[in-house]
């Protein structure tokens, strides 16, 4: 590669013909027509600190138990309602968090929940463990440990509400 000196620039290549018939408008440099590609946008993109998924419960004491008994979140801020009576909680599982509220049956009692809602749970800890603590606490998976084809092991199960949830370790 034949080096240039501080100052001057390269000669321009010659275009193809049919390149050079094609006038560049104002608006065929600005890009009309074209639709922009949404990955190289200068637009600000979305930056999260954490995500905090909320599940509305048909029964939150259950829920609680199950959450704290069974999996081993702990019990953060508690929510109260008017009436003095517990409407919802945070929970903490390592620096994440979920929140349950109590369902106020505005839209009936037998409503389904947790229908196409899977939640993944990334985690250091061994999920064969996890399996097995979950089982002995009388809970049922609907994943025995299993080694993921993009590596990793994983499990799942079912909250009480029918809320998917899956367990991995990568």
């Amino acid at each position: 590669m034949a080096r240039r000196k501080a100052g001057r620039r390269a000669p321009k290549k010659a275009r193809p013909a049919a390149a050079r018939s094609k006038a560049k408008t104002p608006a065929r440099r600005a890009g009309a027509g074209r639709v922009p590609d949404r990955r190289k946008s200068a637009r600000e993109t979305l930056r999260l600190r954490a995500i905090n998924p909320m599940f509305t419960v048909g029964d939150l004491e259950r829920s609680l138990r199950f959450y704290t008994d069974v999996l081993g979140f702990v019990e953060g801020e508690r929510y109260t309602g008017e009436n003095g009576k517990l409407q919802g909680v945070m929970l903490k599982a390592g620096v994440c968090e979920l929140g349950l509220s109590q369902d106020d049956w505005a839209r009936g009692r037998d409503r389904q929940r947790g229908v196409a809602t899977r939640m993944w749970c990334v985690t250091v800890q061994d999920v064969d463990a996890l399996a097995r603590r979950i089982i002995e606490r009388g809970h049922t998976l609907t994943q025995e440990p299993k080694n993921e084809s993009w590596g990793g092991r994983s499990i799942a199960l079912d909250d009480p509400d029918g809320f998917h949830l899956s367990f991995y370790r990568p």
